[in-house]
């Protein structure tokens, strides 16, 4: 069975996490709304996962709605001791499908209350901030008002630490002066590296960076070099790309998400991918690679 130790550990607040993480937002049906195709194999997923060393599980009660906290319940509770479940809240799900926006107070502390009960627990390990500005991309605003509001229910006992999503480094630094922010999960990739500044910061600082998409974006071009590449290792596109992220920098934590048990080990698989100085340079070229 996939070792995922092999990709070391990180602090993701007080706890120390494989950086190598599993991501159930694919489980839920097509377009992260409604329920699995398949709910045994869902079940397996993430039974699978735990066994072969994840300890650190992002999800959100709007990922179907309410089908991923769900299957996570019902797979996996009792939770391992050792097990992190990071949740998010900031949207909700329209009947067509569409993200909304659900950042007041009382649709804040909701969404608190609907993960807890879900997901069968006392105290939420982590709730990210998902701030909707440009709801696909991070976007200039104050948060303030909805990070006090999750940082009150913190002080409730109801959360044990705050993260951020889709934010910028000025929503960043807004946040932590309200309460502490323990990780930040933005769109990241070998391509899209935008946030290469926001990475240095919070390493410094202890931070975990959770990135989204490792395969997102990608150009004909891009997407080729990087086939080339993984064939010449002997591994795939997408096992090759999260093991650039894995030795990019140590405070990344990875949640690659799938729904098939075969692709988990794929992605698991990673964590071992040793990337000598010849195939971090060509990776790091592709970024260059537009047309």
């Amino acid at each position: 069975m996939t070792n995922v130790n092999h990709a070391g550990t990180y602090r993701l607040g007080d706890d120390t996490v494989n950086r190598m993480g599993y991501g159930a937002m694919q489980l839920a049906g097509p377009g992260v709304f409604g329920p699995p195709n398949d709910r045994a194999q869902a079940i397996a997923v993430l039974r699978e996962a735990v066994a072969s060393g994840v300890n650190h599980i992002d999800t959100s009660d709007f990922y179907g709605p309410h089908v991923t906290n769900d299957l996570i319940r019902e797979a996996l509770h009792p939770y391992a001791a050792d097990l992190r479940i990071v949740t998010k809240v900031g949207a909700v799900r329209g009947e067509n499908a569409s993200w909304l926006p659900a950042q007041s107070p009382a649709q804040l502390t909701q969404a608190v209350h609907d993960n807890l009960r879900r997901l069968r627990l006392e105290r939420l390990d982590v709730v990210n901030l998902r701030v909707m500005g440009d709801v696909h991309a991070p976007s200039e605003g104050s948060i303030e008002e909805q990070f006090t509001t999750l940082a009150a229910l913190q002080q409730q006992g109801l959360i044990r630490h705050l993260g951020l999503s889709n934010v910028t480094a000025t929503q960043i630094d807004e946040a932590r002066k309200i309460a502490p922010v323990v990780c930040v999960q933005n769109l990241y990739n070998i391509v899209h590296r935008q946030d290469e500044p926001v990475i240095a910061t919070l390493g410094r600082e202890g931070i975990a960076y959770v990135p989204f998409f490792p395969l997102g974006g990608f150009t004909p071009i891009q997407s080729t070099k990087l086939n080339d590449i993984a064939t010449r290792i002997g591994a795939t596109a997408r096992q090759l790309a999260l093991a650039w992220l894995l030795a990019h920098a140590d405070n990344i934590l990875l949640i690659p998400g799938t729904s098939s048990t075969a692709h988990l080990r794929e992605n698991l698989d990673a964590a071992g991918l040793e990337l000598d100085a010849r195939t971090l340079a060509q990776l790091d070229a592709i970024a260059d690679e537009t047309t």
